[in-house]
Parts: structure tokens; sequence; C-alpha cells
């Protein structure tokens, strides 16, 4: 059974190496933000966090599970734990791919005019850089209202 529980300094180097190794979005991974999934065997095995942003806005960020844990409900409990323990809105940014599951949460897709100022930007970057064939997957951004 996996549990969870906050990081400690100890896991900053394991949640920068699962962050890195599922190429998402590697800025902002201080540790003090973070819950981590632990193994039986105490190896920490997930993570995630919100994120602070300078507009205000909170995000749900940095959900990663170890390739060999994942399909166990690992990323779903790190989620619901993360909206549970952080009242008010919450964005998140995710492939489009990805929309189906996060709605399961909560999440609804929203378009620029309901973004908090930080994720039109974001927005319109990801679109500029589609735009020019950089990019695989659109993005989308979705919104919880806590």
């Amino acid at each position: 059974m996996v549990s969870l529980r906050p990081a400690t300094a100890a896991d900053a180097a394991v949640i920068r190496s699962l962050v890195y190794a599922a190429r998402i979005n590697p800025t902002g991974l201080e540790w003090p933000r973070f819950i981590v999934a632990v193994s039986p065997a105490g190896e920490v095995i997930g993570c995630g966090q919100v994120k602070p942003h300078r507009d205000g806005s909170r995000e749900l960020a940095s959900i990663v599970v170890a390739p060999e844990w994942r399909g166990n409900g690992t990323a779903s409990a790190i989620i619901e734990h993360l909206i549970e323990s952080t009242p008010g809105p919450l964005y998140l940014t995710c492939r489009a791919v990805l929309g189906p599951f996060y709605e399961r949460f909560g999440f609804r897709t929203v378009g620029e005019a309901e973004m908090a100022p930080y994720f039109r930007k974001l927005s319109r970057l990801a679109r500029l850089i589609g735009f020019l064939g950089k990019e695989s997957g659109r993005m989308l951004v979705m919104f919880h209202p806590g």
C-alpha cells in the first residue's frame, strides 16, 4: 500500500529526478510545497505540489508517479490529497489528451477570458510554440473552483 506524506529536504533530489524523467515543467521544484507517495519499502515513487504564482493563482503541478508504480491509483491519491488540503481555486496545465483524467477530479477546461494572468500568458506562449511546430500536443488550462 502506497502512503502519502509531506516532502522533506531529503526528498528534493528524488522529486527533481521524477520530474525531469517525466519531461514536465522543471521550474519551481521547492520541496516544502510537495507531498510524496512512498512505497511499502519506504521508496519515494511519486510526488505533486501546489505552486503559487505572482498573480495570486495557484497551480496543481508536478504530478508524477514512477513508471513501475503507475496504474494503481497513486496519482489520483496525490491529486485528491492536494485538492482537499488546498482550499480555494486551483489551475493546472496538461496535454489535451489528459483532460478527461483531470475532469474526474472536478477540473474543467477554461478559455483565455477565464484564466488568471499567469495562465493566459502561458497559453499564448504554448500556442505560439505549437504554431512554430515545436509542440506535438495541444496544451489545456484547467480550473477547479476549490
